[in-house]
């Protein structure tokens, strides 16, 4: 019998009146979305790569034959799929942008700049007043976003010529972007909605613009909205102005974020400054024990140290890190990888693994950022006093009939799932998943172990322990990476508890 999906769960709930049932299905119905945004967000992003390499031979060709009709079609399809692919990268993304203090005019001046020279533009008058004096807490690249959205929605509003201005002002002690059209204005049953997905009064959009200009305001804690054509003192006035209204510049400024990095190479530890003190703090330490004195009497946001350290090693700092505070962040460097200490960076609780030489340095800059500014995961939802469930993806009866095995003799209970369609249950101890789950192999596993897990600790175990399938593990958030040990369950039901108590603890 096929399962219901997240949402028919919750449907279903909601018509009975069951509101805990309702609770459980509405978080797994958000653990779903989460996964699809992340997915979607990845497949956008290799989608750039070939966009690029189109526009970059039709600019070769149109440079060598002249910009034929045809070629300057293709060009304005590219650069509007590339919008479109920003766009949905933006909606999908969770993790914010770093910000810092820039001038407000520079973004706007690259957005009206990349605007005229789209074909489709040159029908559009465009002005532009943008004082250099107003400043603001922002990330310019998405800034430039929001205000080339904004330009192209009012160029796509009008179907022949037609008027956009662009006006920067200061509104009390906050900068305001205004963007303005004398189009056709927008239809009062529109209004209300115009900011949502996929809603559009234009034939020639997309729809997400104003959506992904929402998303941006609110990542720069302003306000967007669709304010009255007075306004601006215009003659005659415009048909529509948006405005974009920032924060304070004298409101404070939330604290950066404070990256530790620890090596007893100082070329490492200047590669890690260079790379990320435009957007942190970066503290060196050439040693353990030095980073631990600095522990001891700061909060550090990640703790980036090199395995093989002089006295105190990477392993022990991370240790000792965690014993300060349970919720610190660790990511490990080493030039010698080994299956040994991938499962010990499992059992700390490691973010993450860094082999050296680093083979991209934009990817470990990628996941820095990621590290520094994904929120912490919330707390998981405490299972009841009389659950003492462990879930067990495994699609072997053999296999799972030893494991709820090795579990009975922890006083544990198994519920063994064989498939990857999964009802939404209060949350379990712990799961135990098989990296040779037919369902969903390997990777795909996990994702579905650390879903069902609510939170609590899931265990990976794996019929040949590879160090792909302990860094994988490790990535994934499992509390540990085991062998199976089937031919000692014994053995198998120790280790389980080992790792269930660490995770725990």
């Amino acid at each position: 019998m096929e399962t219901p999906s997240p949402l028919a769960q919750l449907l279903q709930a909601l018509d009975a009146g069951d509101l805990e049932k309702a609770r459980l299905a509405a978080a797994a119905l958000q653990r779903a979305n989460a996964h699809t945004h992340q997915v979607a967000a990845e497949v956008l992003h290799e989608l750039r790569q070939p966009l690029l390499g189109a526009k970059a031979y039709a600019q070769l060709l149109a440079e060598e034959g002249g910009a034929s009709g045809p070629l300057k079609l293709l060009l304005a399809q590219v650069e509007r799929m590339e919008q479109i692919v920003s766009d949905f990268i933006r909606l999908a993304s969770e993790r914010p942008a770093p910000q810092q203090r820039l001038s407000l005019a520079a973004p706007i001046w690259a957005a009206a700049k990349v605007f005229s020279v789209n074909p489709d533009s040159a029908r559009i008058s465009l002005e532009v007043e943008a004082p250099e004096d107003l400043t603001i807490q922002g990330n310019a690249r998405l800034i430039e976003q929001l205000t080339l959205n904004l330009l192209n929605n009012a160029r796509d509003a009008m179907s022949g010529r037609g008027r956009v201005k662009v006006t920067l002002a200061r509104d009390g002690a906050s900068a305001a972007l205004y963007v303005s059209d004398w189009g056709p204005g927008i239809p009062d049953e529109l209004k209300t909605r115009i900011f949502e997905p996929y809603v559009s009064a234009s034939k020639r959009g997309t729809g997400l613009g104003l959506a992904v200009c929402r998303r941006i305001a609110q990542e720069h804690h302003a306000q967007i909205a669709l304010v009255p054509p007075t306004t601006l003192r215009e003659v005659p006035p415009p048909a529509t102005v948006f405005r974009v209204l920032f924060p304070p510049t004298d409101a404070p400024r939330p604290p950066r974020k404070r990256l530790l990095v620890v090596d007893d190479e100082g070329i490492i530890r200047m590669v890690f400054k260079d790379l990320m003190e435009k957007e942190c703090e970066v503290i060196e330490a050439a040693t353990g024990e030095a980073a631990l004195e600095i522990l001891r009497s700061s909060r550090v946001d990640l703790i980036v140290t090199d395995k093989n350290l002089p006295g105190l090693s990477g392993l022990e700092l991370a240790q000792h890190a965690r014993k300060l505070d349970p919720a610190s962040r660790v990511i490990l460097m080493t030039g010698y990888p080994s299956l040994v200490t991938t499962q010990q960076a499992l059992q700390l609780g490691v973010v993450d693994y860094l082999l050296k030489p680093f083979d991209d340095i934009r990817q470990v800059r990628a996941l820095l950022r990621q590290a520094l500014y994904t929120p912490a995961a919330p707390p998981a939802p405490a299972p009841s006093t009389t659950t003492r469930r462990v879930d067990v993806l495994e699609d072997n009866p053999a296999t799972a009939r030893l494991i709820s095995e090795a579990l009975g003799l922890l006083g544990l209970e198994a519920r063994v799932i064989a498939g990857a369609e999964v009802a939404a249950l209060e949350p379990p101890v712990g799961v135990v998943v098989s990296w040779d789950f037919a369902p969903a192999y390997g990777k795909k596993a996990l994702e579905l172990a650390r879903g069902l897990s609510q939170g609590a600790p899931f265990v990976v175990l794996a019929e040949h322990l590879t160090m792909e399938t302990a860094l994988a593990s490790l990535r994934a958030g499992a509390a540990a990476c085991l062998p199976k040990l089937l031919s000692d369950t014994a053995a198998l039901s120790r280790e389980l508890g080992l790792a269930f108590k660490k995770a725990s603890a």
